[in-house]
């Protein structure tokens, strides 16, 4: 009797107080990845969303190998991109035949020794061998320009746009024109930027971002939540045309007034992309700094932009997904222009809990949902460079997959069939539609 009263409280207690999303997690992790399903997904050619992989550097060849070969990172990094994460181990193997399973100095220089030889070998081919080592057919590079050993249909440019909506500097009390800006009228040849707002979005922006799609860009990258918050308002020109002027004049003006020329300038890009054919790549989410403003970096800040009628013929692209706002981010998918991908989720997170986010959001809108590695070079940890975590992203990811995938199969919620689809549509179908490129 005793026990059956026990059984009794305990059923009340479950009735009372659903499983919580904890709990949940605990039941989702015996999920293991279909094998026929996994085997069929690492033979999908993919193309990556969001990537920052370098091209070919000849003076890192021809340098002499570094003694420590596992490098070191500028401020403590999260487990999965520490140097001594275990696995990287396996990229090691998979890249470089390398035959040991620790981390042991003598070793890892037998396998940065490897890569030095294989880079040697490959030169200008190395890129693309990379990518064809993790199945990958086309990468978004998101850099100043391509290099070499990307000039070819493998990697596809994405400039990144923030300082055309940040041309000025303004600290310590003084105004000063930033070194990107710079740079672009040196580009379009001319002294300094035009005296009237509409006349540096007419001559400059839309200019420049014309030039950058008859150089093959694919799409721009805003990055502006490592500067401010992303919280956008409706913003008039003739609201922000005095403050551009004291800008230009190197007058001071209040953070407020800076932010609202920000905010119309975003819109502008924005707007003007859409027409040119351009997705707009907005970083969401923790950046690459332990200061960084996370709170500010919400995806849901940007809902009156989404909202707006004027953006209806702009795709925003919500990169990193918003973690670890995902959730926020991965509703947003119900607005037609608005698509996510999880590039950096792909080191930052386990595959575990990269799985579950990826099944929320394919029982969400699974076509809207892009892979993205975000892999990055540090040349400070040359066994964990842009190589080994594109690898690493790769693997978690289509991992990460299957096991949402699986999941989704176990509960009958999707055939086998569907899963593969599913699966086509995340890895490569998806980026297909969305940028009207060659799927061959």
């Amino acid at each position: 009797m005793r026990r059956l009263n026990i059984l009794n409280l305990l059923l009340s207690f479950i009735l009372i107080f659903p499983l919580t999303s904890d709990y949940t997690s605990l039941l989702n992790a015996q999920i293991q990845p279909d094998s026929v399903l996994l085997k069929e997904i690492f033979k999908i050619w993919a193309i990556d969303n969001h990537s920052h992989v370098f091209p070919f550097n000849q003076e890192i060849v021809n340098q002499s190998e570094p003694k420590d070969a596992l490098g070191t990172v500028p401020f403590p990094y999260p487990v999965r991109l520490r140097v001594d994460n275990p696995e990287y181990i396996k990229a090691w193997h998979s890249l470089y035949n390398y035959s040991y399973s620790d981390m042991d100095s003598a070793h890892t220089k037998d396998a940065l020794h490897n890569k030095y030889l294989l880079m040697r070998e490959k030169r200008e081919d190395w890129p693309v061998w990379i990518l064809d080592q993790v199945r990958i057919q086309t990468a978004f590079v998101n850099l100043p320009k391509l290099g070499p050993g990307q000039q070819n249909n493998r990697f596809r440019w994405v400039p990144l746009a923030d300082v055309l909506m940040i041309p000025f500097r303004v600290s310590n009390d003084t105004v000063s024109l930033k070194k990107g800006i710079m740079q672009i009228l040196t580009e379009l040849k001319m002294d300094s930027l035009p005296e009237k707002l509409t006349n540096y979005t007419s001559q400059v922006v839309t200019t420049i971002l014309e030039r950058w799609k008859e150089e093959g860009a694919i799409a721009i990258k805003i990055a502006v939540a490592y500067q401010r918050t992303l919280n956008f308002s409706d913003v008039k020109e003739t609201e922000v045309e005095d403050v551009y002027t004291a800008l230009l004049r190197n007058e001071m003006v209040s953070a407020s007034k800076y932010k609202a020329l920000q905010d119309y300038l975003f819109r502008y890009l924005a707007i003007e992309s859409g027409r040119i054919g351009f997705a707009v790549h907005i970083h969401t989410g923790i950046g690459a700094d332990p200061y960084f403003d996370v709170s500010g970096s919400n995806p849901m800040l940007l809902e009156p932009v989404l909202n707006d009628p004027i953006m209806r013929q702009t795709t925003f692209v919500l990169i990193h997904g918003g973690w670890p706002f995902e959730k926020q981010g991965g509703i947003l998918t119900i607005k037609p222009n608005v698509y996510i991908d999880f590039s950096a989720q792909t080191f930052l997170r386990s595959t575990r809990a990269l799985s579950e986010t990826l099944r929320e959001w394919l029982e969400w809108y699974p076509e809207k949902v892009l892979f993205g590695t975000d892999a990055y070079s540090d040349p400070n940890t040359p066994l964990s460079d842009w190589e080994e975590k594109i690898w690493l992203s790769n693997y978690s990811s289509r991992t990460a997959l299957a096991v949402a995938l699986s999941g989704m199969m176990k509960d009958d919620e999707i055939t086998e069939e569907r899963a593969l689809e599913i699966a086509r549509l995340v890895l490569r179908e998806n980026a297909i539609r969305l940028y009207k490129l060659d799927g061959n």
